[in-house]
């Protein structure tokens, strides 16, 4: 049995029920599903179907989120689902995103099981990845309670194409968040993602300047269809004018996938500009993925360019931190969530089961 939440939808003139959780909107006859999949209009409620059931539970590294400034070198324990609200051609986890079969979903946790392996695990964290936790928005706000009981923190990595109306009672339950941000034009969502770009804007504000989540960003930088210098530019200087210059961005290098397989990698030298140009506008804390580059993925201090944080991989080589997060040469506070030492998880990747 499902706890009680609140019910996302309208009933429309015509005896459909309108989905209101994201901006897809989706009108929905009895029994249909919307486009995620997951959500079915059954009678006059609109239920999540994969409630309870999961692709699968790994324990990785907080940076792999990416998240860079939120306990950093700890471990959490990743979890997805089936479906999701938005239909990106380049999308890398396609085969749980895009699902139409729900038995690929062979994990069944409740969330309190999943709270309770969090913790014999001694995981800081439990994270709702792979595909949208926007669509199984019941599951992940009801894992999120039942970790918050034992102590979990819990991170959400979502593109933010949610609905004003659901957005405080999702991030409400989240102590980090990891934003998509796929692109920085509405032809690019339309044409690419199937979505639009504005409520990613609102969620991303919304994060930032109305809760206490630990905000980062992410753009996967593809070429020739978001990584022009002009868009780029647009990009950065948005961030920095409407979210502040020390929201960590991490730029991303694609490799051809799903249905954008005729398209390039991503070259080096494309990351190195984009990182260019979001330090022109003033982002203090930058990140190359996808690529080793240990310099790139460095935290370094905007003060007096002290290295805060090395690392190689996932693994953190260097520590220059004091036990208040500061700079140890200047007194530069770092900006995140930080403990007076760091995480030693480094690269592994664990399977297990629940």
């Amino acid at each position: 049995m499902i706890p009680q939440h609140p019910q996302f939808r309208i009933k429309k003139s015509d005896g459909r029920l309108q989905c209101t959780l994201c901006p897809r909107d989706c009108k929905l006859a009895d029994k249909q599903r919307g486009l995620c999949f997951v959500r079915q209009r059954q009678g006059d409620r609109i239920e999540l179907t994969t409630y309870g059931r999961s692709s699968g539970f790994v324990i990785d590294p907080i940076e792999k989120k990416p998240l860079n400034h939120f306990y950093p070198g700890s471990s959490v324990l990743s979890f997805g689902t089936a479906g999701c609200n938005l239909s990106c051609k380049f999308c890398q986890n396609w085969d749980m995103s895009k699902s139409r079969e729900l038995d690929i979903l062979q994990s069944p946790a409740t969330p309190e099981a999943i709270a309770q392996a969090a913790k014999d695990h001694k995981c800081h964290s439990v994270a709702f990845t792979y595909n949208d936790p926007v669509i199984f928005y019941e599951y992940a706000v009801d894992t999120a309670i039942a970790c918050h009981e034992s102590d979990i923190k819990t991170v959400a990595v979502t593109a933010g194409f949610i609905n004003e109306i659901a957005r405080e009672g999702f991030f409400q339950h989240m102590d980090a968040v990891n934003v998509d941000l796929k692109g920085f034009s509405e032809s690019f969502y339309h044409e690419l993602c199937a979505g639009s770009l504005q409520p990613v804007l609102d969620t991303l504000e919304y994060l930032v300047h109305q809760t206490s989540a630990w905000t980062e960003i992410t753009t996967l930088l593809i070429p020739g269809e978001n990584d022009s210098e002009q868009e780029l530019d647009k990009l950065t200087g948005w961030i920095s004018e409407h979210l502040g210059p020390d929201v960590p961005l991490h730029f991303s290098a694609f490799h051809p996938d799903y249905r954008l397989r005729t398209h390039p990698p991503t070259t080096h030298q494309s990351l190195l500009k984009a990182k260019q140009i979001a330090s022109r506008n003033g982002l203090n804390y930058v990140y190359l993925g996808n690529v080793h580059d240990p310099e790139n993925a460095a935290t370094i201090c905007p003060a007096c360019d002290l290295l805060l944080i090395g690392r190689v991989g996932y693994t953190i080589i260097g520590w220059h931190l004091d036990e208040k997060g500061s700079c140890e040469s200047c007194g530069q506070n770092l900006p995140g969530v930080l403990e007076a030492t760091h995480g030693s998880w480094g690269n592994r990747y664990q399977r297990i089961q629940i």
